[in-house]
C-alpha cells in the first residue's frame, strides 16, 4: 500500500473545473459574531473569490509521545468544502529512520495510518471516535487556512466577548465545537476544543483539551495566513504536551489539477 499514490489518486478525483466564480461580499457576512467579520476583513478574504478548496504545504517537527524526541516532517494536504473532505500526507524521519502517514477524511468517516521505512504498518486508527475527532480537524483547517469558508451554513456561532467566539461545526450527523480567540489586530491567534482524542497507537482515545495557536501572519496573493502554528494536547496532571509544530511553505486556493 502505497500512501503517497494512494494520496495523489484521492485529491485527483476529487478536483475538477471551478465552475463557482462569485466573489466573497461584506454582505455575505454580516450575520457572523464581529470578531469573525473583523478576522475576514484582516486577512483580505472580501473581495476575493469564494474558495472551494485548498492545498497547503508544511515543514515542522512532531513527537509522539512526552517521552520521545522530535522528528523533521514535512507534510502535504488538500482540502474541499463542498462536501467536507480532507488529505493529508507525511513523511518524516527520527534517528535517520523514515515514516510516512496517511490522514483521509472523507464524507464523515477518517482513517490515519502510519508506516515505518513504507513496510511496517504501525498505526491503523478508524471507527466513531477517530471520525469525530478528525471533524475538529477539518473545522480547525477551515479557520486557519481557509476563513473564508467560514460563511458554512453547517457552522452555529456563540459570541463569547469581544475576542472570542464558539463555533458549533456539524457534518452529516457529527458535531463538533471549538472556541476561537482573536487579538485585537483581528488575527485568530489560537483555537481549542474539547471534542478530540489523543490517540498514539491506533487502538487507544483519550478525550483531552486540544489546541493550535497561530501567528507570523504574511501576504500571500493578497490573502494574509499564518505561517507558523503548533499543536497541543492539555492533559490533566501533566500539562501541556506540544506535539506538533508546522512552518507554511506554500498555500493555493481553488486547484484545478494535482500538484504534489
Amino acid at each position: 500500500m502505497n500512501y503517497k499514490k494512494i494520496y495523489q489518486n484521492e485529491v485527483q478525483k476529487r478536483l475538477k473545473p471551478i465552475d463557482d466564480s462569485s466573489i466573497l461580499t461584506l454582505e455575505d457576512i454580516r450575520l457572523l459574531p464581529e470578531p469573525v467579520q473583523k478576522y475576514l476583513v484582516y486577512v483580505g478574504a472580501i473581495g476575493k473569490p469564494r474558495i472551494q478548496n485548498v492545498k497547503a504545504v508544511f515543514n515542522g517537527s512532531m513527537k509522539r509521545n512526552l517521552k520521545s524526541g522530535w522528528m523533521a516532517i514535512m507534510s502535504r494536504q488538500y482540502n474541499f468544502f463542498d462536501s467536507p473532505a480532507r488529505y493529508f500526507y507525511i513523511n518524516a524521519k527520527m534517528s535517520g529512520i523514515p515514516f510516512d502517514g496517511l490522514h483521509v477524511y472523507s464524507g464523515s468517516e477518517a482513517t490515519m495510518q502510519i508506516k515505518v521505512a513504507s513496510m511496517f504498518q504501525v498505526v491503523d486508527a478508524r471507527g466513531e471516535k477517530m471520525n469525530h475527532g478528525e471533524t475538529v480537524t477539518v473545522l480547525n483547517d477551515m479557520c486557519f487556512l481557509a476563513p473564508a469558508v467560514l460563511i458554512d451554513v453547517n457552522i452555529q456561532w456563540e459570541t463569547i466577548d469581544s475576542h472570542s467566539v464558539k463555533a458549533i461545526y456539524t457534518n452529516d450527523k457529527i458535531t463538533v465545537s471549538a472556541v476561537l480567540k482573536f487579538n485585537q489586530m483581528g488575527e485568530l491567534i489560537d483555537f481549542m476544543s474539547d471534542d478530540r482524542y489523543y490517540c498514539e497507537d491506533g487502538k487507544t482515545y483519550l478525550r483531552y483539551t486540544w489546541s493550535t495557536p497561530i501567528g507570523n501572519y504574511k501576504e500571500i496573493d493578497g490573502r494574509k495566513v499564518p505561517s507558523y502554528g503548533e499543536a497541543i494536547w492539555h492533559i490533566p496532571y501533566e500539562g501541556e504536551f506540544c506535539y506538533a509544530r508546522f512552518d507554511l511553505k506554500e498555500i493555493e486556493y481553488n486547484c484545478t489539477e494535482f500538484m504534489y
